[in-house]
């Protein structure tokens, strides 16, 4: 019964394609955050009940989000992890250094916003990252809008401009012998012909669930570094002011507490958060 009805609505993604519902979808993304089949089936189900046709991703997001984390708050954070990185602000000042913290993780040095000569220009590099002979030259590219691709006009632009910077590096002697690598990273997809282009140019991109099995999602949770917009225990605009102090992820406001200090919060609240970023870094 559940799946026929499926089949007769209709669902509006955040690219504006419709699409049929599929609770298979549903259940899947449910139990890789964490819930079991049985929970992900009676979630599903609940949903499927209150579908109407149109409605949007976002919306069955929300009611799911919500069931979920009635049931299990750690499952529905992690449920959340997509959607944090298009809560971190309009900005890509959070993004950026989301994926500094994540690179530090990794053992390398890292530089944000760093403006650096080419051979023929200067340029901005959202994200240097050194180690081991090796720089990784990282241009970030962070949009609010899911449905949103990066075109093959970034990689064709970001191609120019990490040659002229490694001919530039190469020329200098504190260089010598290093590799270097361009990368583009985003929190949504790319184009098929960005992917081609990146193959067949020697870049390196990185998105949410790209490449398959190794994309931005499994480095934040290998190295443990998630936005600070997965919490549920701050307000919006606690989380704008820490990242205007530069603090974007759950583990740097872990490791520096005191920043809580200006909103005066109880000790309830703070214990609260706490236990919240605990669950989250150690799950």
């Amino acid at each position: 019964m559940m799946a026929d009805k499926n089949h007769r609505i209709t669902i509006r993604k955040a690219s504006g394609e419709t699409e049929p519902f599929e609770p298979s979808k549903l259940i899947q993304s449910l139990q890789r955050s964490g819930a079991n089949e049985k929970t992900a089936r009676e979630i599903t189900g609940d949903v499927t009940k209150w579908l109407t046709e149109g409605v949007s991703t976002k919306k069955i997001y929300a009611r799911a989000f919500r069931l979920l984390r009635r049931k299990n708050n750690l499952h529905a954070v992690r449920y959340k992890l997509k959607r944090s990185l298009y809560e971190l602000g309009p900005t890509g000042f959070p993004f950026e250094h989301l994926l500094g913290e994540i690179l530090k993780r990794k053992g390398y040095r890292v530089e944000v916003g760093k403006v650096v000569a080419g051979r023929c220009i200067t340029h901005e590099m959202d994200v240097i990252a050194t180690g081991n002979n090796e720089q990784l030259l990282v241009e970030c590219k962070y949009t609010k809008d899911q449905g949103k691709h990066v075109s093959i006009q970034v990689p064709l632009y970001v191609r120019a401009r990490i040659d002229d910077i490694v001919m530039k590096r190469k020329e200098m002697e504190e260089y010598h012998g290093y590799s270097f690598s361009g990368w583009i990273v985003t929190n949504t997809r790319f184009t098929s012909d960005s992917v081609e282009y990146a193959r067949c140019s020697g870049l390196h991109l990185l998105g949410w669930d790209y490449p398959a099995g190794k994309g931005l999602k499994e480095w934040m949770e290998k190295e443990k570094i998630f936005p600070l917009s997965i919490l549920n225990q701050l307000t919006r605009n606690q989380k704008d002011r820490l990242m205007e102090h530069g603090i974007v992820t759950c583990l740097q406001l872990h490791n520096n507490l005191h920043a809580l200090d200006e909103f005066g919060l109880s000790d309830k609240k703070l214990k609260a958060i706490r236990n919240e970023m605990e669950q989250v870094l150690n799950y």
